[in-house]
């Protein structure tokens, strides 16, 4: 089952999400380490468990909707054992049709796996993008808790966003290793 110790695991109703897993996975390909890759849908989510890294990703829907597939496992999330796990998480959203709730799944998400025990890594600067409020902002409102990708308003950005991302991602897990 897993071949690397680091698992992309994503929900998604339109395809964007797992798009953007894979753009991430290719991305982390460039530092020579593989990474398992799963819909949320197709895993059991007591596997895990298994990976000292996790990059988790989620849609936010309309009025700050969670994605089906990540709201079913939502109450078990909670109950995992991740000390000494690193998680990224990224999130798509509109920021400009629904600012006010711009990815506040992964605002969800996060608030999910604060029992966890996990460490977190991979927050992302708030700064380039027009939005009214999000559930994932983080205690300075200068940062979010993970990647935020605007495939609707701000398509162009997103494959820098991803390199620059998975960038500090890998920096950050090797201080957190260290």
């Amino acid at each position: 089952m897993a071949n690397a110790s680091i698992a992309l695991i994503y929900g998604t109703d339109t395809n964007n999400t797992e798009q953007v897993g894979y753009k991430i996975a290719k991305q982390w390909e460039n530092f020579g380490e593989q990474l398992d890759v799963f819909n949320i849908k197709d895993i059991d989510i007591n596997q895990l468990e298994q990976y000292s890294m996790l990059i988790l990703g989620i849609p936010t829907w309309d009025f700050g909707g969670i994605q089906a597939d990540w709201e079913d496992v939502g109450d078990s999330l909670s109950e995992l054992s991740l000390e000494n796990t690193a998680i990224a998480l990224y999130g798509l959203g509109d920021q400009f049709g629904y600012g006010d709730y711009f990815i506040d799944a992964v605002g969800w998400l996060y608030e999910k796996l604060q029992g966890t025990k996990a460490s977190f890594i991979g927050e992302w600067p708030t700064q380039g993008y027009d939005f009214e409020a999000s559930r994932a902002c983080i205690h300075d409102k200068e940062h979010f808790v993970g990647l935020a990708i605007d495939e609707d308003q701000q398509f162009e950005l997103t494959d820098q966003r991803i390199e620059q991302w998975v960038i500090q991602l890998y920096a950050e897990r090797a201080v957190e290793a260290a």
